[in-house]
This record gives structure tokens, C-alpha cells and sequence, in this order.
């Protein structure tokens, strides 16, 4: 593996750190995971396939390592966590990405749909952070994926929305909760992001995605959606000891479209 510019001024922004991705084999936890791997964190990444977790670590490189498990699951996190203990000690960025969705109009919504969802988004990462939290240090910091879904409104998506304003509320009453811990924690909520989610999860063809990028594209005050690796430099500067004084917050990586 070559040695860029880039390397060499970033790579000791996480040294010494461990960190743990969820939903860490394909899009905004890849991207997130190979930046703080770049940047010098010892990297653990979770997914349900070992195909793409396998894929994955040949992606990101830097020793990272995989660990097959469902976050919904919780006799699947108890052996996570421990992997990573066992090897480190410790776990000093926790990243709680791991999630989903579809499209499901009320009227139509099962109750099948429902305890998916929530049982993944909300139930996966409260007991994801709490079954890290006993081998989290002193000085360390959990990352959660939130959404501008959580206060769009979009048609559809209620109980992916319901989840992710869920999760808002866990982390500002776990701001409270980890006083005296010296342990942050925070929501980053992606705009509109084009991943292999919108064809796996949400069904979408590329002619659909091709129009859905144009409409928000021209509602966006940027003028275009984002890209996974502009949220996992969000998620990398929430990690970092940058944002020391940060937590119980919300930033939302939007391109702007849910703030004006």
C-alpha cells in the first residue's frame, strides 16, 4: 500500500485508539472505518455477511479486523465486544452506525416491518453502547447515526424516522447518564447519501436514484448530496479529542436541506 500526503499528516489524529464500527462492510461505516484506520485507530468493523466483511477489511487495510455478528441480536453483541476486549483492553471510539429502512406507507405497516426496524435501529444501538460501555476509558466517545429523516417528514419512512428521533433522545439522556465518566456522545445525522442501502433496503432502481439525486440536488442550499466519506470526517472529528468539549449534541451533515 502506497504512502500519500494525506497519510502522513493524518495518521496520528487516532493513534493509539481503538475503535469499534458497526454496520462497518459497505457504505457510510466502510467509509467511516477506513478514515479512522487512515487516521491511526485500530479498527473493528460488524456486519451480518462474511463476504462483504471480508471484502471490507481487504478495503480497509491497517490491520483492521471483522467480527460477523447482528446488533439486534443480543447473545450476538456480548462475543463482540468481547473480541475486542479481549485483544485491546479497551474500546476508546465506539461507532454505532448500524441500521436500516424501507419504505412502508401508514396504513400499510406491519408489525413484522415495525419490530425489524426497531429492534435494529433503536433496541441494536442501545445495547451496542451499553455492552461497550464497561470497557470504555476515560476520554473516550460514541458516535450514533441519526437522519434528517428524524424531522423531514418524509412520506413513507415513519418508523425509520420514529427510530432515528429515538435515538436523539437516547443520546442527550446518556449525555446526563455518563456524567462524571468523561465519556461524549453524539449523533451525526447524514443527509442524503447515496449508498448500496437505497438499492438493498429501500428497493430503488438507478433510474429512481438518478431522479431522487436531481430533485434534492435542486432543493439542497449545496446544490448536490454528499458523499459517505464527508460523514465519516463528521464522525472522525466527533472521535477525535477536537471535539472534547462536545457532547449530547446533533450535527446534521446535510448539505444544509434540513436547516433552511
Amino acid at each position: 500500500m502506497t504512502t500519500s500526503r494525506y497519510d502522513n499528516i493524518h495518521s496520528t489524529k487516532h493513534a493509539g485508539k481503538v475503535a469499534l464500527v458497526t454496520g462497518g462492510s459497505t457504505g457510510i461505516g466502510l467509509a467511516t472505518a477506513k478514515r479512522l484506520a487512515l487516521e491511526g485507530a485500530t479498527v473493528f468493523i460488524t456486519g451480518r455477511r462474511q463476504a462483504e466483511l471480508d471484502a471490507a477489511v481487504s478495503e480497509i487495510g491497517h490491520g483492521a479486523r471483522a467480527i460477523r455478528g447482528d446488533i439486534s441480536s443480543a447473545a450476538d453483541l456480548e462475543p463482540i465486544v468481547e473480541t475486542v476486549s479481549a485483544a485491546h483492553q479497551k474500546i476508546d471510539i465506539l461507532y454505532a452506525n448500524a441500521g436500516g429502512g424501507e419504505f412502508v406507507p401508514l396504513g400499510e405497516i406491519t408489525e413484522a416491518q415495525f419490530d425489524k426496524y426497531v429492534g435494529i435501529n433503536m433496541k441494536g444501538t442501545l445495547f451496542t453502547v451499553q455492552s461497550a460501555l464497561p470497557f470504555m476509558p476515560a476520554g473516550s466517545a460514541i458516535v450514533i447515526t441519526g437522519s434528517i429523516a428524524s424531522i423531514k417528514g418524509i412520506p413513507a419512512f415513519g418508523v425509520y424516522a420514529a427510530t432515528k428521533a429515538a435515538l436523539r433522545a437516547f443520546t442527550r439522556t446518556w449525555a446526563s447518564d455518563l456524567k462524571g465518566r468523561d465519556i461524549r456522545v453524539n449523533v451525526v445525522a447524514p443527509g442524503v447519501i447515496i449508498t448500496p442501502a437505497y438499492k438493498t433496503e429501500l428497493k430503488m432502481s438507478d433510474e429512481q436514484i438518478d431522479a431522487y439525486c436531481k430533485d434534492v440536488s435542486g432543493t439542497t442550499p449545496l446544490g448536490r448530496v454528499g458523499t459517505a466519506d464527508e460523514i465519516a470526517k463528521a464522525v472522525s472529528f466527533l472521535a477525535s479529542d477536537d471535539a472534547s468539549f462536545v457532547t449530547g449534541t446533533e450535527l446534521f451533515v446535510d448539505g444544509g436541506l434540513a436547516q433552511v
